[in-house]
């Protein structure tokens, strides 16, 4: 008769099973072999990741960055066309070429072109186990609420850095003035 095992109070096995007694070896050459270890999980299905990236609302984070990189995008391109004299006809060829960026930009992120590689690294990157339980946690009323206030947070985060920023790259600018107008001499 098996005797019960005082911390869990069930019966000890008088003999482990391989897989128990060796797990910890198993589990260190996994992370010295590259990560063998993990094959143990349950895969994620292309369902179970469907319904993460629904419940995380990934296309409309994806579609609500598209504006924010074609602004960025615009930006640089008035920065460019302000540092050099341009002709109307150059104005006009920077426009063509902004407008095709943005074009490419577009079609390179659209979800139809994303979501087949979002599925695949989630299903690289996670066990079936992991994807259940985030979808669970965005499902939940708490998961909703992070997904509401996270643009917000990422915005004030965004002012924040920029703030901090600020003072550091007007310090630059000055060493770099300084550089310049010692080398010039």
């Amino acid at each position: 008769m098996l005797k019960p095992c005082p911390s869990q109070g069930r019966p000890m096995q008088r003999y482990p099973s391989l897989r128990t007694r060796f797990a910890p070896v198993l589990v260190a050459a996994g992370l010295l072999l590259g990560g063998i270890a993990p094959a143990w999980a349950t895969p994620a299905t292309d369902a179970d990741v469907n319904r993460l990236l629904a419940a995380s609302r990934a296309q409309n984070m994806l579609d609500a960055m598209l504006p924010q990189m074609e602004a960025m995008q615009a930006q640089q391109f008035a920065q460019i066309a302000e540092r050099q004299s341009l002709t109307p006809e150059q104005k006009a060829g920077l426009q063509r070429i902004q407008q095709r960026t943005s074009q490419t930009l577009r079609q390179a992120l659209a979800w139809s072109q994303m979501r087949p590689m979002y599925v695949d690294l989630y299903k690289q990157s996670f066990s079936k186990e992991d994807v259940l339980a985030m979808a669970e946690f965005y499902e939940s009323p708490a998961g909703q609420s992070l997904l509401d206030k996270t643009p917000t947070l990422m915005q004030n985060l965004m002012v924040a850095i920029q703030q901090k920023m600020t003072p550091l790259m007007a310090d630059l600018q000055k060493d770099l003035e300084k550089i310049s107008s010692e080398s010039a001499k």
